[in-house]
């Protein structure tokens, strides 16, 4: 008997998903546990089995498309087998109109636009490559208009509001068309590229592609002619901005020249269209002529430097995708959650000649800042009030313990985040830390690997900074805030000794988190700092 399978809900806030690619197709066998796609969720692009064996009788989402969770994706049954009632009564596209009969002829119109679009041409649209992205600037464009593309290639570097990311072409054919200029943003789903035969009408393509939109929003479908003439213009970016102003570099090759300090502008690409890729960084040998040009260089690269004495002079820079995102979630966190703030001071001495004697053992190296987030996951343990997230109508208890580690980047913050983080020993945490944070600073780190953090920590004591407050990681109820360690007089036994102390302030959202109940979290992690040995226990 054939089984129905439907868009699976793949994380916890997907709500719709895109079919990247089928790796079965219709009339192959399938036995239980086969990979049927791989399905790009809010979250990242995974792959997804079958439970059930048969035949693959249907595809109810062709490659490329998305539909919301429980639409229908495929059918699997025995070979033959008849399946039209089950896409009568499942598929919506054909017995919804069906049932008013009045309302027949009413989708006819807007199916017109979609057979516009020739066979083998795909509309590739700017991707939703983390969950908290709303639009995306193009970085760098690999491929350039005319450039042969094929399934797999890198298209471009696309910059979210977390990371840069390759973004790969699931289809393969010509690069006919470019939607969106190199640093040039636009919301996801906005056209991004047309990939198909060489020689397909663009424009055409580009109509029957945008009339849709424009139907649902009350408009004539020949709207949009108007806008294509200045989407044609973006298409040629690429090709007039690939000038020796421009470097084109793989993450990876980016990372490798950044820790061997070499010049990009230095180093010849052998990739597609002169890309600087890992093997020229393995095999650069630096020029003579490399120090001295880019000597000459420097002057130039600061327009500031050159202005006369006593002249006003201001330079606008273009906000970074990341820098923009940041910036409107601290705002909707400070103007939204009533923040208060806890400070206390901990006596660092019994943790500094723990981690001295930690330390010493074979392969091990541990930071102040583990033990921080040691003691703040066990604490949360303690205090589960803190570790909750304000749904306005409901509070989340999460009974699991994921810290979030700020990172300071080129472009602004990022939160890694330690899954389980409870769980996990110090030398574990700073192992993780450590890696994590190295790909944040890279651009090499996945979305998935920021998000679903229930706490936060933010330590900037290692810049000298004694106290400060931070603003609430949402959802989270609260965040940490970590100070140097001062070496001071303190009083110990009615004596006045040499101390070390730090001073750390939790910021809480007064909604979820009440003064008493963040005191006593504070106490408790001053608890486990001052006697480092709970913590193993």
């Amino acid at each position: 008997m054939a089984e129905i399978i439907r868009m699976p809900r793949l994380s916890d806030t997907m709500e719709e998903g895109n079919v990247a690619k089928w790796l079965k197709q219709v009339g192959d066998s399938i036995s239980e546990g086969d990979i049927l796609a791989e399905i790009e969720t809010d979250k990242a692009t995974m792959e997804f089995e079958s439970f059930y064996e048969g035949t693959l009788l249907h595809i109810g989402i062709p490659e490329g498309e998305g539909a919301p969770v429980d639409a229908l994706l495929a059918i699997v049954g025995e070979k033959g087998e008849d399946i039209s009632g089950l896409l009568n009564g499942e598929g919506g596209g054909e017995s919804t109109p069906a049932a008013p009969e009045p309302k027949e002829e009413a989708p006819a119109p807007t199916q017109a636009p979609a057979a516009a679009v020739p066979e083998g041409v795909e509309i590739v649209k700017m991707p939703r490559l983390s969950d908290t992205m709303e639009e995306g600037t193009v970085a760098a464009w690999i491929k350039k208009v005319g450039d042969t593309v094929e399934e797999g290639d890198i298209l471009a570097e696309i910059e979210t509001d977390k990371a840069t990311m390759e973004f790969e072409s699931f289809y393969s054919g010509t690069l006919l068309h470019i939607g969106i200029g190199e640093g040039e943003s636009a919301p996801v789903d906005a056209i991004l590229a047309v990939i198909g035969p060489a020689g397909t009408d663009v424009q055409a393509v580009l109509s029957a592609g945008s009339a849709p939109a424009a139907e649902a929003a009350g408009q004539p479908a020949a709207a949009p002619a108007p806008k294509e003439e200045k989407e044609a213009a973006p298409a040629q970016a690429p090709a007039a901005t690939t000038s020796s102003d421009r470097v084109f570099v793989s993450p990876l090759a980016r990372r490798m020249a950044e820790d061997r300090g070499i010049d990009l502008s230095t180093v010849t690409g052998s990739g597609d269209n002169g890309r600087i890729i890992k093997r020229d960084i393995e095999h650069y040998q630096p020029s003579q002529q490399a120090q001295p040009a880019a000597a000459a260089a420097a002057p130039a690269a600061s327009p500031m430097a050159a202005a006369p004495a006593g002249t006003e002079q201001v330079e606008e820079v273009k906000n970074s995708q990341m820098r923009k995102v940041i910036a409107k979630r601290l705002a909707e966190s400070k103007f939204t959650a009533p923040h208060y703030y806890l400070t206390i001071e901990v006596d660092m001495g019994e943790a500094m000649a723990s981690r001295s004697r930690i330390n010493e053992l074979p392969d091990t190296k541990v930071s102040f800042n583990d033990m921080v987030v040691k003691a703040c996951a066990m604490a949360l343990k303690k205090h589960p009030q803190v570790n909750t997230s304000w749904n306005g109508d409901t509070t989340r208890y999460n009974q699991h313990v994921h810290v979030g580690v700020a990172v300071a980047v080129e472009d602004g913050l990022v939160v890694p985040v330690l899954k389980f983080t409870d769980q996990m020993s110090l030398t574990q945490i700073g192992t993780a830390v450590k890696d994590l944070a190295g790909r944040a600073r890279n651009k090499k780190i996945a979305p998935a690997e920021m998000e679903g953090s229930t706490f936060t920590v933010s330590n900037l004591g290692m810049f000298g900074i004694q106290e400060f407050t931070s603003i609430i990681n949402q959802p989270n109820s609260a965040i940490l805030s970590v100070g140097a360690i001062v070496e001071k007089p303190v009083v110990k036994n009615g004596n006045i000794v040499v101390g070390h102390t730090m001073t750390i302030t939790l910021a809480c959202d007064h909604r979820t988190v009440d003064g008493a109940t963040g005191a006593q979290f504070l106490q408790t992690l001053r608890a486990y700092l001052e006697h480092p040995v709970t913590m193993l226990a």
